[in-house]
This record gives structure tokens, C-alpha cells and sequence, in this order.
């Protein structure tokens, strides 16, 4: 299972791609995202979700077989930030979460405010 073979024409038919329990996942990713950036355009882009913030890039994220990913990383996130991710990070400027243990849900929030931070520095 592979993003890139899950042609979607925005986010609700790519979720529907994947099998029930992996849909679940997808969607709370998705509502943290939702809750964090409200305001973002969500799209289909490179074959995934994608979200923008006047129209510059702030999050993707991708359901795969074995983990969901989420892309890219903060710039310079802050040594919390940096310790959370450190057990997800999977190269560069991609987070990996494995299937078999539950999505850090926490960590989604902080990297989509840091990086909407990033994106919106007087906001």
C-alpha cells in the first residue's frame, strides 16, 4: 500500500482508500490538523493530503502500509519539540509513525503550530 498508488481528487476519497482501521488514524490526524490550522487550504497535492497557509505549504501527511508519515518537519523547532520527534523522525523532514502503536496525536498538534508559527510569524 502506497500513497503514490491511491490517485485521489481531495482528502475524503484518499482516506476511503485505506482500510477501516487506518481510515481512523488518517482522520485524527487530519482533525488535529483541522483544529490547529483552520483557516489552512486543505488539497490533494503529490498525491496526498496537503494543507497551505496563503497559499505556502504547512503540512502533508500519507498513509502507507506498515506507518502514516507527516511532512516536513519544523525548521527549528525548540528542544521539546525536537525530543518528541525524535523517535519518529525517519529522514529528512519526514515524521514515520508505526500502525502498531497508537498515532502521538500531541506531537501532530506541536509540529503543525510550529510550523503554522513558522508561516505566520506576527499571527
Amino acid at each position: 500500500m502506497n500513497a503514490s498508488d491511491r490517485a485521489a481528487h481531495d482528502v475524503d476519497a484518499y482516506i476511503a482508500n485505506f482500510p477501516s482501521d487506518v481510515q481512523s488514524r488518517l482522520e485524527e490526524m487530519r482533525a488535529v490538523i483541522r483544529e490547529v490550522a483552520p483557516e489552512a487550504e486543505e488539497s490533494i497535492s503529490y498525491g496526498i493530503p496537503a494543507y497551505k497557509l496563503a497559499r505556502k505549504p504547512l503540512i502533508y501527511f500519507a498513509g502507507y502500509a506498515k506507518h502514516l508519515g507527516l511532512y516536513p518537519l519544523p525548521p527549528d523547532p525548540d528542544q521539546e519539540l525536537a525530543d518528541a520527534m525524535a523517535p519518529y523522525v525517519a529522514g529528512k523532514g519526514t515524521l514515520r509513525f508505526p500502525l502498531e502503536k497508537p498515532t502521538p496525536l500531541d506531537v501532530v498538534r506541536r509540529v503543525v503550530a510550529d510550523r503554522k508559527r513558522h508561516l505566520q510569524p506576527d499571527a
